[in-house]
């Protein structure tokens, strides 16, 4: 982050410095304690804890909706969403921490541990509201044993014990990343998909944790004097309803409204586009959010499929784009499959209220799971499905076989007016490009002339396609977007004519100029010519427009 894209960076290192300054000016926390700790503790099995503590707070608890999101299974909602309950894990987290304050000997006890386990392989292994139980109990016991073991560590060499527990985090945070980037990283095939793995690693190590909390002898229990100072404790406490009470206020401001409009209501047109955003993450790296947005919303999308965008791990800084993109843009989410899919992510934003949707993964037994979203959206009272698809790596020939049946089946098995935006990695008219525009799906190409794509696609059936256009990236990310207009046909006699469209491409593909078409089916003109911050219509340097002879 910087200041042109959001961030407060200069203010944030103001705060670091004075809060320096002011913690060095004090005696040692640990001072007094350091001495009275060798009775059977061991600063080996501390650091261990520390490590493991580290690692799931940074994973599962710096965002509130990152538990959410390993919970989501789509439309119609089942669970929890980000906006709605977020505040639940941070109450959770409220409550774990008063708790360990308050009661420590409670919290270190082995059927406490034994709560927070179950807690951790109820959100590995249920979705929906289920699995978010589990998130809230691992929240909750997370955030209880964090006073006790930052305790303990305190009061042994920090240099062993937090030196050891960095470390150990720096290897789980690899382990979770290794889990999805299997495909391309030494030994990854190994640990691939293996969440699970990194759940019973996180638990078994804060069990050392708890197991050297224990070890003592028989005087060394935990007193009164131990604990907080009475204003202490007064002070703990009210902070954290202070930042409840602030959090609450905050989801209540952003509650949803649900009412959104397409651009183009009257004349039925659905404005749909596909882009691999990279994590948003831009050429410099440096987060491109705010400029996502403003292209999104200066192409007037109603519908666009984002590739590339789950965000929900340490490497990604935890963020939840898709969900600020809905909420600035006014729109519906599909946030896709969660980080525990192992995906690198698709998402769906929408206009149109999403009726149903259900996630995918598609065959890949070499290379990187293929994530796909078959979406049902109320399109002016039209119900058409929407495919959002990242197909795997070209080195991967036989994963791209499959995935490509795969999916055609899945377009096939619809008889509504169907969209698919796609990264497909393949050349136009040759391989998978057949599979995918075939009779099996019955979907047609946006534009079977366009014959220097390899990566981005948009195909469609049962609807008129008016508009095609591909957008310059400027420095957002490695890849344009691709956009495409269609209007949704009403009554009997429009779908008839579109259907006796299917059997004959030229009179389907006729393009026209952009005057022999309505204003409301053309594309803004200020990306025409230069364009705007490096966004312009390039290689045709113009949009295509159709209409049917």
């Amino acid at each position: 982050m910087h200041a042109a894209n959001g961030g407060y960076n200069g203010t944030g290192l103001t705060l670091a410095v004075v809060s320096t300054l002011v913690f060095t000016r004090k005696a040692p926390l640990n001072s007094q304690t350091r001495n009275q700790s060798k009775h059977g503790r061991s600063p080996f099995l501390a650091g261990i804890g520390i490590g493991a503590l580290l690692f799931g707070m940074h994973s599962l608890l710096s965002d509130t909706s990152t538990m959410i999101l390993w919970a989501w299974e789509g439309y119609p909602v089942r669970g929890p969403l980000p906006v709605l309950h977020g505040w639940l894990t941070m109450a959770a987290m409220t409550v774990g921490l008063l708790s360990g304050i308050l009661r420590p000997a409670l919290i270190t006890t082995w059927s406490l541990y034994g709560v927070g386990c179950l807690g951790a392989a109820i959100l590995t292994a249920c979705h929906n509201w289920s699995g978010y139980y589990g998130g809230l109990i691992t929240a909750f016991y997370l955030m209880a044993v964090a006073g006790p073991f930052i305790t303990a560590a305190a009061k042994e060499n920090p240099a062993v014990t937090f030196g050891l527990g960095f470390f150990l985090y720096n290897f789980m945070v690899l382990f979770h990343v290794w889990v999805v980037a299997y495909a391309f990283v030494p030994g990854g095939p190994l640990v691939r998909e293996r969440t699970d793995w990194i759940m019973i690693t996180m638990m078994l190590l804060i069990g050392l944790g708890v197991f050297n909390l224990r070890n003592r002898r028989p005087h060394d229990h935990i007193t009164s004097e131990s604990r907080p100072a009475p204003q202490h404790r007064r002070y703990h406490t009210l902070a954290l309803c202070a930042i409840n009470l602030f959090f609450l206020a905050t989801a209540y401001l952003r509650f949803p409204p649900n009412d959104y409009k397409p651009y183009h209501e009257d004349a039925r047109v659905v404005t749909a586009g596909i882009w691999t955003v990279h994590f948003s993450l831009d050429n410099h790296m440096w987060s491109s959010e705010y400029r996502i947005r403003d292209l999104i919303k200066e192409l007037e999308l109603d519908v666009v499929g984002l590739l590339e965008s789950d965000l929900q791990r340490i490497i990604m800084g935890n963020r939840d784009t898709t969900q600020f993109l809905a909420e600035d843009l006014g729109m519906y989410v599909d946030y896709g499959p969660g980080p525990n899919k192992h995906t690198w992510g698709a998402a769906l934003l929408s206009k149109f209220p999403i009726v149903n949707s259900t996630h995918h993964l598609l065959p890949s037994p070499v290379g990187e799971l293929a994530p796909a979203i078959h979406a049902t959206l109320n399109m002016y009272d039209e119900l058409v499905d929407v495919f959002v698809f990242h197909s795997g790596q070209q080195e991967d020939v036989e994963d791209r076989r499959l995935q490509a049946a795969y999916l055609a089946e899945l377009m096939g098995s619809s008889s509504r007016p169907s969209i698919l935006l796609s990264y497909l990695v393949t050349k136009p008219l040759k391989g998978n490009y057949n599979t995918y525009v075939s009779e099996t799906s019955g979907m047609h190409d946006v534009d079977p002339t366009d014959r220097t794509r390899w990566c981005e696609y948009i195909l469609y059936k049962y609807l008129n396609r008016v508009g095609y256009a591909r957008v310059s990236r400027g420095t957002i990310t490695d890849t344009e977007l691709q956009v495409a207009k269609f209007v949704v046909p009403k009554g009997e006699g429009e779908k008839a004519q579109i259907a006796a469209l299917d059997g004959d491409p030229q009179r389907r593909n006729r393009r026209v100029q952009e005057l022999d078409v309505p204003e409301s089916w053309r594309f803004p003109t200020m990306f025409q010519g230069k364009g705007v911050r490096g966004h312009r219509y390039h290689v045709f340097n113009a949009p295509r427009y159709y209409k049917p002879a």
